[in-house]
């Protein structure tokens, strides 16, 4: 019966009779929660299981009879998912995005910093029409993984807009310089859209990448006061990749067609990137802290403090602008508090260098073979980059061969010779007559 209930309910969906759809998946819905309380906890699973699955359908039927609360019941149930995925998840997608399909009939027209710009689009209808709904979602978001679902959700959303637009502005890509408006000078309504929605899309990146951050700085300030070994923890670097990719954001944020001139969004563009560059400069710092270079993390806090005075010297008007954002003026006391620590530590490990550092432990970069007499603990003689000599070896002077001059020759007297010539040229020629005739000895 409850099978059976739920394929009629299906069908009377898809023809959109709506109250007869709500009754066969109340009638469903009834069985199968008194399945489950009949059975054990284990059986019990799989019928809430469906009863999940079924109580979207049933919020949207009662949605298109004319229950205005069931909108919010199915965003609620949505926020309850989680960050979990699946048939569930993909149901609760389709509704709300049919539900905004139907509301999207009635807006024709969306206003952005004093200027009204036509929506024809239906697919940037949805989107426009959903925006409020999925900030307030993210904001009562309860655990991170459902804010980043939520987050990426939007931004799914929000790339798919864009690219409609931009499809739409390929017809005029060759006249481009036309569609600039004679009157006002401004650019034209449907490329001033798609910097809208660029701007919508570059905001919530940021915002997603600003909620990482803190989340990340809550889990180094948890590291710092119970250091547990044997997980990955946070590190400073971390955080400054983060405020590395809000900084571009921001960057291109202040490129946007049609928003060149508007000098108070040029401005708090600018004061934003300054409490960025400030939180961003103050975490460079902390990883420069980590590996003992004193002066140099001194040099970077004084630049915070710089970043963070001219923040609350230039904020006056666009004090609420700003609120959304980290404050400047927790990050002076911090840094302030920082600074007073570091100091305190840069004279101590001075102290604690001056008194253990014994020459033995100092590399001097010579080679092994030049320092056999001297200990010193050098790890890189276990490794593949060892230094044992200087190779190719230097040039090194050499005497070159000696020249002999033999001066005592002219000198010397050497003794008559007369009596062995003449002794060798008889012999010799006894010798040659004998072999002429024949005789031989």
């Amino acid at each position: 019966q409850a099978y059976m209930a739920y394929l009629t309910g299906m069908l009377r969906f898809e023809h959109q009779e709506w109250k007869a759809a709500m009754e066969a998946f109340n009638k469903c819905k009834t069985i199968y929660e008194k399945l489950a309380n009949a059975f054990t906890e284990e059986q019990a699973v799989l019928y809430n299981q469906r009863v999940e699955e079924i109580s979207p359908n049933i919020r949207y039927c009662a949605y298109n009879i004319g229950d205005q609360s069931a909108m919010n019941e199915l965003m609620q149930m949505r926020l309850r998912s989680g960050g979990t995925e699946g048939l569930l998840a993909e149901k609760l997608e389709a509704l709300i995005t049919q539900t905004r399909a139907k509301q999207a009939a009635t807006m024709s027209e969306v206003e952005w910093r004093g200027r009204t710009v036509p929506v024809k689009i239906d697919k940037v209808r949805i989107f426009l029409l959903g925006l409020a709904d999925n900030e307030a979602a993210i904001v009562q978001a309860e655990n991170e993984e459902t804010k980043e679902r939520l987050f990426e959700s939007l931004l799914s959303e929000c790339r798919d807009a864009i690219q409609a637009v931009r499809e739409d502005l390929k017809p005029d890509q060759k006249q481009r310089e036309h569609s600039l408006e004679n009157d006002s000078g401004k650019v034209s309504n449907i490329q001033y859209l798609h910097s809208y929605l660029t701007y919508i899309k570059l905001s919530t990146a940021i915002k997603r990448n600003e909620s990482m951050a803190k989340s990340l700085q809550k889990a180094l300030l948890q590291q710092q006061r119970s250091e547990e070994d044997g997980k990955r923890t946070a590190r400073p670097q971390d955080l400054i990749r983060l405020y590395d990719i809000i900084l571009q954001n921001l960057v291109e944020l202040t490129q946007l067609p049609g928003l060149e001139e508007d000098k108070n969004f040029q401005k708090e563009i600018g004061l934003k990137t300054l409490v960025y560059k400030a939180y961003r400069c103050f975490f460079i710092a902390q990883s420069y802290v980590l590996v003992k270079k004193w002066s140099e993390a001194l040099v970077l806090y004084e630049r915070v403090l710089k970043y963070a005075r001219e923040v609350q010297s230039g904020a006056g008007a666009y004090t609420n602008s700003l609120k959304e954002l980290p404050d400047v003026q927790d990050l002076i006391t911090q840094v302030n508090a920082e600074k007073y620590s570091l100091q305190a530590a840069a004279i101590l490990d001075a102290n604690d260098t001056h008194e253990t550092e014994s020459p033995s432990q100092v590399k001097d970069g010579k080679p092994l073979s030049e320092r056999f007499e001297t200990f010193c603990l050098d790890p890189s003689l276990v490794s593949k980059q060892v230094s044992l000599v200087h190779f190719p070896p230097g040039f090194q002077p050499i005497p070159c061969k000696p020249l002999f001059f033999d001066l005592a020759l002219n000198h010397v007297a050497f003794p008559p010779l007369e009596d062995k010539v003449e002794q060798k040229a008889k012999s010799g020629l006894t010798g040659y007559i004998k072999g002429i005739f024949g005789f031989k000895s």
